[in-house]
């Protein structure tokens, strides 16, 4: 079913702390729900596929995340790693434009999506690596992550892309909390829990060495 901007702006209303998206961003995110559902279709990019859990749990939780670290005119560079089907990354870009945000996804597959929604979405601020964290060369104000594998082996490969004085912004659950908090070298915050949801929580780490 097809969801137009009007109803995607009451399901996102939640996650964005009293802030509006412009039709522009609303039109992208049109977009972006039908580019994934076609490739949904050839390929297991995201397993949630009803539109509006789309909308609530995917952009809703990274735009919440967006929200909570940046400002849509800050001018900053953030990293998405194991950015899968684009989020948070692509919808941190739309929110904060003048952000200049990488992608990083090693499954090639997901890698071809994401070059595809980058171009589809005429968002000239993102770039796609198509490869492990690990092997990246370089580090970002920002750098974001959610629902990854090996999840303690990542947010340390994460941690270390974050420029210093840079933060990482780890969507995750609270049960995940206290073994991300192990990472060294991280100045945490208390977990902001995130709207509508039971578990996930916002872990926002500074880079103090």
């Amino acid at each position: 079913m097809k969801q137009d901007a009007n109803s995607i702006r009451l399901l996102l209303d939640p996650f964005l702390a009293g802030k509006e998206l412009d039709q522009q961003q609303l039109g992208k995110i049109v977009t972006f729900l039908e580019l994934l559902e076609r490739w949904n279709k050839k390929t297991n990019l995201t397993a949630i596929r009803a539109p509006e859990e789309i909308i609530t749990r995917h952009f809703g939780e990274s735009f919440f995340l967006a929200t909570q670290l940046c400002k849509p005119e800050q001018s900053f560079s953030a990293i998405d790693f194991g950015s899968g089907a684009g989020f948070p990354g692509i919808p941190l870009a739309m929110y904060a434009p003048l952000a200049s945000v990488t992608l990083i996804e090693a499954q090639n597959k997901k890698a071809t999506f994401l070059k595809e929604a980058v171009r589809a979405l005429k968002l000239k601020n993102v770039n796609v690596f198509a490869g492990r964290g690990e092997t990246f060369a370089g580090t970002a104000d920002l750098v974001t992550l959610r629902a990854v594998e090996k999840f303690e082996q990542s947010v340390a490969a994460a941690a270390g892309l974050v420029s210093q004085g840079g933060r990482l912004g780890l969507l995750i659950a609270q049960e995940q909390v206290n073994a991300a908090k192990m990472i060294m070298g991280m100045a945490w915050e208390a977990p902001i829990k995130a709207p509508h949801s039971q578990e996930l929580v916002l872990l926002v780490g500074k880079r103090s060495e």
